[in-house]
């Protein structure tokens, strides 16, 4: 996967949506813009939070209306378990089967594309009789970051940040 900066982010979208015919409205724009800056993934409200800063009048349909959009055109992915968002990477294969690797320690989420599981998602969903029209799947663990703290044997002696043990601090960014 290559990852995009965030003005890479923002003018392949921009570029999608004249190709697709839809508006990259200023308030979707600006959802998207404050996402490509987050790492890892951040709720709707988080979201709201800082939209507030340059548009105070936001209200939280403000907010759902841009990330529903933004899911329709698979610029952005929503991580069901722990109920936030994430950029995508893969803008030019909107149709892909993504895994979300999520820490559990600190939220952060990386997205890996499952090559191989696309299509015996897809054969056992056409066994099923069943259109699939997009799939994630979302596996749990610790980022390298929280396991190099998890398998420390001197937290008394070491830089590590041990207070941040079962804290979610990858929303917020």
């Amino acid at each position: 996967m290559s990852t995009m900066t965030p003005e890479q982010i923002m003018t392949q979208a921009e570029k999608l949506c004249l190709q697709r015919g839809v508006r990259l409205t200023t308030q979707r724009a600006e959802v998207l813009r404050l996402m490509a800056a987050q790492h890892g993934s951040i709720s709707a409200y988080d979201l709201l939070d800082r939209l507030r800063a340059t548009e105070p009048q936001a209200k939280p349909p403000t907010v759902y209306r841009a990330l529903d959009f933004l899911l329709e055109q698979g610029f952005i992915h929503r991580v069901e378990s722990n109920n936030s968002y994430v950029v995508c990477h893969h803008f030019e294969a909107p149709a892909h089967t993504s895994v979300m690797l999520v820490c559990d320690r600190c939220a952060a989420v990386t997205e890996k594309q499952a090559q191989g599981v696309e299509k015996i998602i897809g054969d056992l969903a056409g066994e099923a009789g069943f259109a699939l029209r997009h799939s994630v799947i979302e596996a749990h663990g610790l980022c390298v970051s929280c396991a190099e703290v998890a398998s420390c044997t001197h937290p008394e002696n070491c830089d590590h940040d041990h207070e941040a043990d079962g804290k979610k601090r990858g929303k917020k960014g």
